[in-house]
């Protein structure tokens, strides 16, 4: 037997007999998932669970790759049937999917998309319905089963698993859901309905959406909305009451758009820590309470805080904390064992505390310290800064020239705002021991799907950005090397169906049209050639019709990047890249 083996009931015996219930059957003709404002009911999630779970390979565990959420519920649900742990690596790039074959020789993936495809044993999720079976059954699980395995990687990169049972999963959703149903003035999520712009393949998203679904009795749109319009589209179908769930990054992003947005019922927001002024802004614009969860991979959900009400945050019911600052635990509840926490606290008393940073991002430079998160929160609280991060560089990048000394780097996304601007903004915010050399204006930072912004990555992405730019502070405004001003006719074919009574011209029309503009400027062309890849790019403000556009285009060492602005305001921008290496 593999060390790596999950249960393998027989196909016959896919319905445990005895348990905790699989899914909250209290109304098994409730929605369980929207999809285009139609509901799918919980009996017929349990009728596709089952047709699934019978086509499983006999050895598990299931890497779910589907980006429909209602199709990896289904293939979650599957899995549970058949005894399969269900894999949560921090992305599916292939070296953690080879990484991930080494550990799991007998892990296979699930997909409802061949471009989802990876390097293990397919199985093809169809998006078809089962037949409804003359009675429904709810199945249950053992308490103890294995669901998933949340996955991260450290210094090695390679992935660490951190295992989630059931019994302890159906904890910590009973006690989320009773918290955020007191939040909304309700007995119970049954009939709330989820919209997300996380992925479910994400632990917040796991619990968030997909577990809220099946043990709480609230109901998720199938989608994950990306751009703002496609965010307000989904809310504005989706019946209420009704709940928002996404990161700061993307609610900063939405706010920004300046799109019309209906009114819900509350925004849940996680991944970082929310600023009060953005909390401020998200309750007014979407006219209900926003609510922060505060968790970790080990113990997963534990504590919420209204970010408008202060920065108190207040643990789930049964969960206690001891220790202080660095050395915090939490246990008692769905926490059995008592688990250190990776952040710096100050317990206020068992239940109460205040986030104050990350123990691995505190930052002593002169004698003085500092997280690196606090910081990032006064950088994206100054007018203009769409997004921002600082930076420690390793020592062989100090920025002044003197061996042994490292200065702190900015990298942020502020269309038309100086440096010396947020220079002097920083000066009334932090302490001068703190203020970046240099700041570094980007198109967008590399986040993942959910806004996070893992630190590893981002240093690497970091130190190779400061090695092939000059070590003094770039120019406040960096003239473009060529510009061009198109209009957006009001009968372009491009709005028609997107979307009916509310026009917006689609992303791709816009990357279309800076890619016309580069075209045209035979000497920028030639350094990308015919086929040139997009690198990162960033919608940010609808463009609708008859629109006049500025298409910038910018030349540096490493990519030719490009602005589209909009009645004063930038709608995208992003980067063009050699299809061929230099």
């Amino acid at each position: 037997m593999k060390a790596d083996g999950d249960r393998r009931p027989a196909p016959s015996d896919i319905v445990p007999s005895s348990g905790l219930p699989l899914i909250d059957g209290s109304d098994l003709d409730a929605a369980f998932a929207l999809h285009a404002g139609q509901a799918i009911s919980r009996r017929q999630y349990l009728a596709d669970i089952q047709a699934l779970a019978a086509t499983l390979p006999a050895a598990g565990p299931m890497l779910n790759t589907t980006a429909n959420r209602y199709r990896f519920a289904v293939g979650l649900g599957a899995a549970m049937l058949r005894g399969h742990s269900n894999l949560l690596p921090p992305n599916h790039t292939p070296d953690t999917i080879e990484r991930l074959s080494r550990l799991f020789p007998s892990a296979y993936g699930l997909s409802d998309d061949e471009s989802r495809r990876v390097a293990l044993p397919m199985v093809w999720n169809t998006p078809a319905h089962a037949a409804l079976p003359a009675t429904t059954h709810v199945p249950t699980i053992d308490p103890a089963s294995l669901t998933a395995q949340v996955l991260t990687s450290g210094s090695t990169g390679e992935p660490t698993p951190h295992p989630k049972h059931w019994g302890m999963l159906a904890l910590t959703m009973q006690s989320g859901a009773r918290r955020l149903a007191e939040w909304m003035g309700r007995d119970d999520l049954r009939g709330v309905a989820l919209v997300a712009t996380v992925p479910p393949q994400h632990m917040y998203g796991f619990e968030s959406t997909v577990l809220l679904a099946m043990l709480a009795g609230a109901a998720f749109d199938t989608e994950r909305p990306f751009y703002p319009a496609d965010i307000a589209a989904a809310l504005a179908r989706a019946p209420r009451p009704r709940m928002l769930v996404t990161t700061p990054f993307h609610l900063k992003t939405l706010l920004d758009a300046g799109v019309e947005l209906p009114q819900i019922d509350l925004t849940l927001c996680a991944t970082a820590p929310l600023s009060p002024q953005l909390a401020a802004r998200a309750e007014a614009g979407l006219g209900a309470p926003l609510v922060e969860i505060y968790g970790c991979t080990e113990a997963g959900q534990v504590a919420t805080r209204r970010t408008t009400a202060g920065p108190e945050w207040m643990t789930y019911e049964g969960l206690q904390l001891s220790g202080d600052g660095d050395h915090a635990v939490i246990h008692g509840g769905h926490v059995p064992d008592p688990t250190p926490l990776a952040d710096v606290l100050e317990v206020i008393d068992p239940r109460r505390f205040r986030l104050l940073g990350r123990s691995n991002d505190l930052i002593n430079i002169a004698g003085k310290r500092s997280s690196l998160s606090h910081l990032n929160y006064h950088l994206n609280t100054i007018e203009g800064v769409r997004d921002g991060a600082f930076v420690l560089p390793p020592e062989r990048l100090a920025l002044d020239g003197s061996p042994g000394v490292t200065r702190l780097a900015a990298f942020v996304v502020a269309p038309g705002v100086p440096h010396e601007h947020i220079l002097h903004a920083l000066r009334q915010r932090v302490d001068p021991a703190f203020l970046p050399r240099p700041i570094v204006s980007v198109p967008a930072l590399p986040r993942e799907p959910t806004g996070k912004l893992p630190a590893i990555a981002f240093a690497a992405w970091a130190a190779q950005r400061l090695a092939g730019k000059p070590l003094a502070a770039a120019p406040a405004a960096e003239p473009p090397a060529h510009e061009a001003t198109l209009h957006v006719a009001a009968d372009h074919p491009a709005f028609a169906g997107h979307f009916p009574g509310q026009p917006l011209l689609p992303g791709v029309v816009l990357l279309a049209e800076a890619l016309e503009v580069l075209r045209a400027v035979p000497s920028l062309a030639a350094r990308v050639g015919p086929a040139p890849r997009v690198g990162v790019v960033k919608f940010l403000v609808p463009v609708r019709p008859d629109s006049e556009l500025q298409v910038r285009l910018f030349d540096d060492a490493r990519a030719l990047r490009f602005e589209v602005w909009c009645a004063g305001r930038l709608a995208a921008s992003g980067e063009f890249e050699a299809d061929t290496p230099a």
